[in-house]
């Protein structure tokens, strides 16, 4: 038996809850989930691999912040600092990436909508975020995080999955181009963000009603961050640059009618297009460490694609003649 679903059966033993325990499947997470019988109905409990202090819990403090604002997450109904268990609402299984799958043209479309109009929401409670001291704007999106995961890039694309690094002139050549570009997405660092807001962390309850899951690393970080996440998260093909137009003024209409201040549509796009370059490589770097250091292989099929979309948005934006040769580079390949 794991430690996990042994520390799991203590804390239920000792709330003499004696029902069901089945282990859900995790992603890329370092957590074990599992749903578990519940005050006579069912809950899930998210397992984590060491004890915490609730007050320095992420997970319980972004919860609360995005509650107290009316947004659409699970409500916390237990916890077990010692044990490191958290005990939370029970929204089903029905996942928006398998919903998005189903559906025919029409619902599928509905959905995105409905998943992109939940962004500006959550933009809505950056100043909250602050008011409550909350860890989410305590952290950022700064040139130090960025710049960061562009090197987790480098180093777990081209190293450990190709294994074949850049060589050191290519790679100082590209550095200076990820700094820039770190420093540019700093600067817009400004709105509260999910971090990780695509089609997998998003649920639909048995109402139909959209909920918003895993959103303890929220931070603040560029207007476009959730918006990039969510569109361009693992695609096979990449959208056309009408439909990505199509949905983000879509998105800058919704920021208008819940009260955010209007943002220029062409700044805008030219923001939407930095934050794909540097949203996308970081994808693909976690999918290359994923598929050669935990077995992950069905992230494989998405790297082209995520190439083949930074390469359209620095080709757009100018001003990174390096990246644009080595993606090309890669395509070729």
């Amino acid at each position: 038996m794991s430690d996990f679903r042994s520390r799991l059966e203590s804390f239920l033993v000792a709330r003499n809850e004696k029902g069901l325990i089945r282990q859900l499947t995790p992603d890329a997470s370092t957590r074990e989930y599992f749903r578990i019988g519940w005050r006579g109905e069912f809950a899930i409990a998210c397992v984590y691999p060491e004890p915490f202090s609730s007050s320095e819990q992420s997970y319980l403090d972004v919860s609360e912040l995005f509650l107290s604002a009316g947004l659409p997450v699970a409500r916390v109904m237990d916890v077990d600092e010692a044990l490191g268990v958290i005990v939370i609402e029970d929204f089903g299984d029905r996942i928006l990436r398998d919903e998005l799958q189903t559906s025919d043209d029409e619902g599928r479309e509905e959905l995105i909508v409905r998943a992109i109009d939940l962004i500006p929401h959550i933009q809505a409670a950056t100043a909250k975020a602050f008011q409550v001291g909350s860890i989410a704007s305590k952290l950022k999106f700064d040139n130090e995080k960025l710049f960061w995961e562009l090197a987790f890039f480098k180093t777990h694309y081209f190293a450990t999955f190709k294994q074949q690094p850049l060589v050191p002139t290519l790679d100082e050549a590209l550095d200076l181009e990820f700094r820039k570009l770190s420093l540019d997405l700093e600067r817009r660092a400004s709105v509260l963000c999910h971090r990780d807001f695509h089609a997998a962390n998003l649920m639909l309850d048995k109402d139909g009603k959209l909920r918003i899951i895993d959103h303890q690393d929220a931070r603040i970080g560029s207007v476009a961050y959730d918006l990039v996440s969510f569109l361009l998260d693992r695609v096979t093909v990449p959208p056309s640059a009408d439909w990505l137009a199509d949905k983000r003024r879509h998105f800058l209409s919704e920021r208008v009618r819940v009260g955010l201040e209007p943002l220029d549509e062409d700044a805008f796009s030219t923001e939407f297009r930095l934050q794909t370059i540097q949203r996308c490589l970081k994808a693909v770097g976690t999918f290359s460490y994923q598929s050669v250091n935990r077995g992950k292989t069905y992230f494989v099929p998405f790297i082209k694609p995520m190439f083949q979309i930074v390469h359209r948005a620095a080709t757009s934006l100018g001003g990174f003649p390096v990246l644009v040769e080595v993606l090309e580079t890669e395509l070729e390949t």
